[in-house]
């Protein structure tokens, strides 16, 4: 059963040494959201699993295991320039019931970031295994939401789950955004971080519609349709802690946490 679901971004940013030594505004309350909602996830997650669900780039979802450096050099960053140490973790297989092809030790920039929060979050008393789901931006089968969603349920169907859920949403604010500005992003984007914040947060990325997602270039659609599966049936509490801005992309930070019965 899910238990917790720290909702964190996808951008390197997050990890610090990755802006330079003049980070934009807003970066470091991002960043303590998103660490303090993990620190709770790992938390909960004890005696249990920690699942981080990130978005990866191509059509084919995949489960990472084996001892995992979550470098950035994929983003561009050297190691020297962190300011955390390099999380050396390791990661397990997913349950029996999740369908997914094993792949070698190496996780996309969106699940090292996660990583980095997880190892930031428990550097006195690192969890024994994590698994790692990277669930493709691209893959276009008809069936995708059901498909991820029972991915979710499974993921958290036979212990006490804790997610780790990466994601964004529109790339498209602006001329300095990633990609060509879209006028609709602002609006399509705080109607998103106010559900998010109330009692509506499940049925809202339930909702989402798909192909404007796709054309606002939002990176959270896949990983958030596998909490909605997770959470399935769970009585939750949502909350959003921090909502920023960074060079033209909408990133937040925040926690679905379990009702006590």
């Amino acid at each position: 059963m899910l238990v917790h679901a720290a909702l964190v971004p996808d951008t390197a940013l997050l990890v610090p040494g990755v802006a330079g030594r003049h980070e934009p505004a807003g970066l470091a309350d991002l960043r303590a959201a998103a660490l303090a909602a993990v620190a709770e996830g790992v938390e909960a997650a004890r005696g249990g699993r920690l699942v981080v669900v990130a978005p990866r780039a191509g059509t084919d979802d995949r489960a990472p295991a084996g001892r995992v450096r979550a470098g950035l050099g994929a983003a561009g960053v050297p190691d020297a320039l962190l300011g955390w140490p390099v999380p050396d973790l390791p990661v397990v297989a997913p349950p029996a019931g999740v369908d997914l092809p094993v792949a070698g030790p190496s996780v996309g920039v969106p699940a090292a970031v996660a990583l980095h929060l997880v190892a930031a979050a428990s550097p006195a008393d690192p969890l024994a295994g994590v698994v790692v789901v990277e669930v493709a931006r691209d893959a276009a089968a008809p069936a995708r939401a059901a498909d991820l969603r029972a991915l979710g349920a499974a993921c958290a169907a036979d212990a006490p789950t804790a997610l780790v859920v990466v994601g964004s949403g529109s790339a498209r604010h602006g001329p300095h955004a990633p990609l060509a500005d879209e006028p609709d992003a602002p609006a399509w984007d705080d109607a998103l971080h106010a559900a998010l914040a109330g009692p509506g947060a499940r049925d809202a990325l339930a909702g989402l519609d798909r192909g404007a997602c796709a054309r606002l270039a939002v990176s959270g659609w896949a990983p958030w349709q596998v909490l909605v599966g997770a959470s399935a049936g769970v009585p939750l509490t949502a909350r959003l802690d921090a909502v920023v801005l960074l060079a033209g992309a909408a990133h937040a930070a925040g926690a679905w946490a379990t009702v006590p019965a």
